[in-house]
């Protein structure tokens, strides 16, 4: 289905080509001609995402003055891009961007694999870690010896144990967001409550803006449901959400939904700030659109030096514009597969009139558990484990990326679980299929983008660390390799970035 299209104003695209221009060149690359640099940045914005895929362009005289060029140089360069698949022209009607047929490759690694299948394969796609004991088999324990009254009953709590929901809600008003019982309703995961909020907020056909690149799973939820994806670029260099390109996207396309990881975002790693929240949940008030914010990474702040912005609820005091989710399998561990949505009281009543259609309701005994960890203060001792595992290994990771792939480009997050690396000029999809032929499992950009985009990234996750985190960079160094050398199946290694 047809995603929203927009068009690129003259003065933005010439914005976002300087933005190019402090990247140093390649080692002894050549100055190439004025209208093959023009067609190698427009082509590398498309690939980052930072310039939509069916976006319309400037008109070539507009966009010559703007670059102080002549139209000669942007007409030739608009042919180049034409002549490459990524662009698209029709007499009368402007060109717009587009990504070649077949590009890019089948995308990999990130759904899980049983730990059996892996062998030696170092995986670092699924980010998620062992979990952090004694506190899983306490936690079980204590639902165990909980469980007998429950047990009398039919076991069917489509909003939730009472017990858990008052729990999360006193969390919530201990943050400073007041919060009844009857604002939460718990979830099969993090995955369950967004799928149900798609269900409720956005039918087949409509409108949902995500980050641009965004938690790929989501995308291909929301895809699946018959979404229309709006993707609205990041800023680089984790600085979050692009603000005014958010208030264009709100006020010209209206979507039903805008879904965003406002802490540590994935892949990115990105933390907004308390003024880009305020700003964000004021533009989707105005627009009508319903802010979904994904909290699954909050607790993971790993350097403590970080002082945590506000949580976004806290700018919609009147609760008609977010709806939170939050999990409890990164903070904690993926196999408790237990998540939350807080909104409003009617939107929380539809959500769980809805469930009986779907899963009737969240397991009884993984509630127990995470009700006892978090009122035993276990949650909070669980969660330091995990924050100090997570720190060593993105650490380790970290050193031995720069030592064994120094030309890679990356921002160190201050939390979360995922690094997001710039693989050079090689194509990040190739570099996951030949890893994994070397024994190390990585997703290429392409799957947190929408239609093709960020097809020079991958995305690196924290879940090994010392000696086994060097071997990882070395066996992605030796893809690497055998990407450039041109054994990636006999095509062309590059992504066609200048």
């Amino acid at each position: 289905m047809a995603q929203w299209t927009s068009a690129v104003g003259s003065a933005q695209l010439s914005r976002l080509l300087a933005s190019q221009q402090s990247r140093p060149p390649s080692p002894g690359a050549r100055r190439p001609p004025a209208y093959r640099a023009l067609a190698d940045g427009i082509r590398l914005l498309v690939l980052e995402g930072r310039v939509p895929v069916a976006a319309r362009l400037p008109a070539e005289r507009e966009l010559a003055l703007a670059l102080a060029v002549s139209r000669t140089t942007v007409a030739a360069a608009y042919e180049e891009l034409r002549t490459e698949g990524f662009l698209e022209s029709r007499r009368g009607a402007g060109s717009w961007t587009a990504v070649p047929a077949g590009n890019p490759l089948p995308a990999r690694g990130l759904e899980p694999l049983p730990p059996e299948a892996l062998g030696s394969m170092i995986d670092l796609g699924c980010a998620a870690l062992p979990a952090p004991e004694p506190w899983l088999t306490r936690a079980v324990q204590g639902a165990l010896a909980e469980l007998p009254p429950y047990a009398a009953t039919h076991g069917d709590y489509p909003a939730g144990l009472p017990a858990l929901r008052e729990t999360l809600a006193a969390r919530y008003t201990e943050r400073g967001i007041p919060t009844m019982p009857e604002q939460i309703m718990v979830t099969t995961g993090a995955m369950g409550a967004i799928d149900a909020i798609c269900h409720l907020f956005a039918g087949r056909g409509e409108r949902v803006a995500v980050e641009s690149p965004s938690y790929a799973n989501i995308l291909q939820l929301m895809r699946e449901a018959g979404a229309r994806l709006v993707p609205v670029a990041m800023a680089e260099n984790l600085g979050g959400w692009e603000l005014p390109r958010w208030r264009q996207v709100l006020r010209e396309a209206a979507p039903r939904l805008a879904y965003v990881v406002a802490d540590f975002h994935n892949p990115t790693g990105a933390l907004e700030s308390d003024e880009q929240r305020r700003a964000l949940v004021e533009a989707a008030r105005h627009s009508g659109t319903v802010l979904v914010v994904d909290e699954t990474m909050t607790e993971l702040c790993l350097d403590p030096g970080v002082t945590m912005p506000r949580q976004v609820p806290a700018f919609d005091p009147a609760g008609s514009t977010v709806i939170t989710v939050g999990s409890a399998s990164k903070a904690f561990w993926a196999g408790l597969r237990v998540g939350w949505v807080r909104a409003a009281p009617d939107v929380i009543r539809s959500l769980v009139a809805a469930r009986a259609y779907a899963d009737l309701g969240t397991p009884v005994l993984e509630q127990l558990a995470l009700n006892w960890l978090l009122t035993t203060g276990g949650w909070a001792q669980a969660a330091d484990i995990r924050r100090a595992q997570a720190r060593e290994n993105r650490d380790a990771l970290v050193a031995a990326l720069r030592r064994e792939l120094p030309e890679w480009e990356f921002t160190v997050p201050s939390g979360g679980l995922t690094l997001w690396a710039r693989t050079g000029d090689l194509s990040g999809s190739r570099i996951a299929a030949v890893g994994e032929r070397v024994g190390v499992r990585v997703p290429s950009g392409p799957r947190f983008g929408v239609d093709g985009a960020f097809e020079g990234y991958v995305r690196l996750s924290f879940t090994v660390g010392g000696a086994v985190a060097d071997e990882a960079a070395a066996r992605l160094a030796a893809a690497a390799r055998l990407v450039a050398e041109g054994a990636a199946g006999g095509e062309s290694p590059r992504t066609f970035v200048a």
